[in-house]
């Protein structure tokens, strides 16, 4: 397994937040004034990490920021040389 994660030091995401954000179309109640966006990047993304077998998720405090890890399986490829 290969494990990856983005760290921002934003104003964080509320817990009852956390697991909606993966939802597509989703955006944040901080976000509607702020931010643009369709509320799709981490939907696409959790889509395509799935798809690769892997698993995505977010740890975030509010007034602190958030932490997004992905890990995906590693293989190893058999190409003839």
């Amino acid at each position: 397994m290969i494990q990856t994660c983005v760290i921002d030091s934003g104003c964080g995401i509320p817990l009852e937040e956390q697991q909606t954000i993966f939802e597509r179309f989703y955006r944040g109640q901080s976000s509607e004034m702020k931010n643009r966006g369709a509320g799709l990047g981490l939907a696409i993304t959790k889509s395509l990490v799935e798809l690769h077998g892997g698993s995505i998720w977010v740890e975030s405090f509010p007034g602190e920021g958030s932490r997004f890890c992905v890990i995906l399986p590693v293989t190893h490829s058999t190409t003839p040389s």
